[in-house]
């Protein structure tokens, strides 16, 4: 309590998820956000086919179209964008995102993604972390 105290989590902070995919899928399933007080409120995607489509772990969600980026985040308030999308689009979310105000992405992608100075980008590769858990046990 005393860390989220610290990091302000001990309130509701509101996430939208880019990618309704696989991966999008399980975070959007997942308590992993929702356990340190981050909440997935809208889930967005390119593709006409995921539009509508229910999602989450009680089919809370309801995927978006992409171009509702920038209303969703200010109605939501949206303070967190999760990019699970392509490595090719990765960019152009972070580059939306920003322009939107969101100053905090964590990207699941391969991408380097480039941002403004004060805004806060964290990579997570679940192949770059192995090598990193694989790098520490062979040492």
């Amino acid at each position: 309590s005393q860390i989220r105290k610290i990091l302000r989590t001990s309130g509701q902070h509101n996430i939208a998820l880019f990618g309704a995919g696989h991966l999008g899928r399980a975070i959007a399933s997942s308590d992993i956000f929702a356990d340190h007080g981050f909440r997935v409120v809208a889930i967005f995607d390119t593709d006409p086919r995921k539009i509508g489509e229910q999602i989450g772990e009680r089919g809370q969600l309801t995927v978006r179209p992409y171009d509702d980026l920038e209303k969703v985040v200010e109605e939501e308030q949206i303070v967190v964008g999760v990019l699970a999308v392509p490595t090719e689009a990765a960019q152009k979310v972070a580059d939306d995102l920003v322009e939107a105000g969101v100053k905090i992405i964590f990207n699941y992608s391969e991408a380097l993604i480039h941002v403004p100075p004060d805004v806060t980008v964290h990579t997570s590769s679940p192949a770059v972390d192995l090598l990193y858990a694989l790098y520490f046990y062979l040492t």
